[in-house]
């Protein structure tokens, strides 16, 4: 996910809005695991209203008499789910269904390894999760949002990233639309002159913030095969020209991540022109941009890359739970990093790099807080700087410490021990520690537990005439990082250069070094591999 410019206004109001409820909605994830979801959705033109059903299969892990689906309940102003009613088989089954918590009653009661599969039908107007609006034509779409656990606005299930199933979509709207959702296509039939059911089947288990449908009136072009993906837009039909040419930069960058990461995880990509409220929403195989992502002249290349980096690291290989959410939004950012690099060069990697530094910098004046703040109950909340920029500077900081060579297998490896699971950041750490052959304990616990970074002043003299001096001193309160620090000395004429790292492991650090010109500057950090400031 990537916020974009005019998302800005809106998200804030959403940050604002958004209530700390929301974990009480995390299920208790040790008495059951929901193997898959069928999800039948009537759409209308005359009505925001959806008439649904889900039928969700469930392991039990404990014995239990009732079990908790997470879907908010109609309230007040006639937005929410009305369940209508709950079987299992052909017997009815007794329900409580109160603010965003439906308890089903089991009859009998569930065995430890025992799978069920019980039936809800329900209706109403989504109050969020299910975006019905127009789109910047006028015409009237559907886009499922549920980042990050709004989906049991308009679906019953458990919402949290540590929970995946299958899931079919089947999907019944007025001819006009063209439904695009998770998985592969199984079945588009004009059931009369008006109406055409869609049926789209993922078998990779998903966590519910990346299962979505999204139904426009599209204009749907296949962009090309990679390594056995059939890569596809999906744009308002009034884009179609520029949508087809900006999209299709997906199969390039589809390429380079399973050259450098591993198998794409899922049977096909899509990437979807929508009224996502983000920059760009991973849904698995089926990503949503935001509208103005299409402007026929490739502007959002970075954010393509973003959102497919995602595929591996965020829907693939999940965060455990929202507080390491760096583990997905920094990966991505980083990712977009890494092709950018590949196909333009170290020079467009440090610039993009020295953008996200100030970004954290910026961040770090106004709040201060370590990438895994624990502290937080508003999930939306940690779409910040630390989550994305540091997240991918913690990565390029990491990469240096252990080595390419290393850095890439710890990241791969990773990838495929967590893969269709659940990590957390100590996972990644125990990667990346089997790789680079050392210990990080210190690394992650400076750069992701504790907050803050360097604030650096450099100084330096000459006291004879071939040696120079370096000072290096941390401003920043608190006890001292510990970093490798470049330093570049540049003659007086510009001429003549040098470069030295020196370990920083104190507040202070000097170091005298072979000099045969007079400087006009020290440099710090002249490659680019240090988060700090001045």
């Amino acid at each position: 996910m990537r916020h974009c410019p005019a998302c800005l206004l809106y998200l804030a109001f959403f940050l604002c809005s958004a209530t700390a409820g929301a974990q009480t909605s995390i299920p208790r994830l040790a008495d059951l695991d929901v193997q898959h979801y069928t999800f039948q959705l009537e759409l209308s033109d005359k009505t925001d209203q959806i008439t649904a059903s889900a039928q969700v299969t469930v392991k039990f892990l404990r014995p239990l008499s009732s079990f908790s689906l997470d879907l908010v309940k109609r309230g007040e102003d006639d937005k929410g789910m009305q369940v209508l009613a709950v079987r299992e088989g052909e017997n009815p089954l007794d329900y409580r269904h109160e603010g965003e918590v439906l308890t089903l009653s089991l009859q009998p009661a569930a065995q430890p390894g025992e799978e069920r599969t019980f039936r809800i039908l329900y209706q109403g107007i989504p109050a969020d999760g299910l975006v019905i609006d127009k789109n910047k034509y006028g015409d009237r779409t559907f886009f499922g949002d549920n980042w990050p656990n709004r989906a049991h606005h308009w679906l019953p299930c458990v919402d949290h990233p540590s929970d995946k199933a299958s899931v079919d979509f089947i999907v019944t709207a007025p001819d006009h639309y063209q439904v695009v959702a998770n998985g592969i296509q199984l079945e588009e039939t004009n059931l009369d002159d008006e109406t055409k059911l869609t049926h789209w089947r993922e078998t990779t288990p998903l966590p519910m913030k990346v299962a979505v449908i999204g139904a426009a009136r599209f204009g749907v072009q296949y962009a090309g095969d990679v390594a056995g993906i059939p890569v596809t837009s999906w744009v308002y039909r009034q884009d179609r020209e520029a949508g087809f040419y900006d999209y299709a930069l997906a199969t390039e960058i589809l390429q380079f991540f399973i050259d450098y990461i591993g198998p794409y995880p899922y049977r096909k990509l899509a990437n979807v022109q929508s009224k996502t409220r983000y920059g760009g929403m991973e849904n698995a195989s089926n990503i949503f941009y935001y509208e103005n992502s299409v402007d026929g002249s490739r502007s959002e290349e970075a954010l393509i890359a973003h959102e497919v980096a995602h595929q591996w690291f965020g829907n693939s290989a999940s965060e455990q739970n929202w507080f390491h959410i760096w583990l997905s939004e920094g990966f991505a950012t980083y990712g977009a990093d890494l092709y950018m690099e590949h196909k333009y060069g170290r020079e467009r990697l440090a610039d993009r790099l020295q953008t996200e530094r100030q970004q954290v910098v910026a961040f770090s004046n106004r709040k201060v807080a370590p990438v895994v703040d624990a502290t937080v109950t508003n999930w939306n909340a940690l779409l910040n700087p630390n989550s994305y920029q540091k997240g991918a500077w913690v990565l390029h900081m990491l990469r240096r410490q252990v080595g390419e060579q290393a850095f890439r297998n710890g990241l791969r490896q990773y990838y495929a021990l967590f893969q269709g699971g659940n990590a957390l950041t100590e996972d990644f750490q125990r990667a990346m520690e089997a790789a680079g052959k050392q210990d990080l304990g210190w690394f992650f616990r400076q750069w992701i537990y504790r907050p803050g970074h360097p604030r650096l002043s450099v100084e330096w003299d000459k006291p004879r005439r071939k040696r120079l001096r370096l000072k290096v001193s941390q401003l920043q309160d608190g006890p001292a990082f510990r970093f490798p620090l470049d330093l570049k000395a540049v003659s007086t004429d510009g001429t003549e250069s040098e470069t030295w790292t020196i370990e920083v492991n104190e507040k202070t650090a000097e170091a005298t070094v072979k000099c045969k010109f007079e400087p006009g500057q020290v440099v710090p950090d002249p490659d680019t591999w240090l988060l700090f400031s001045k």
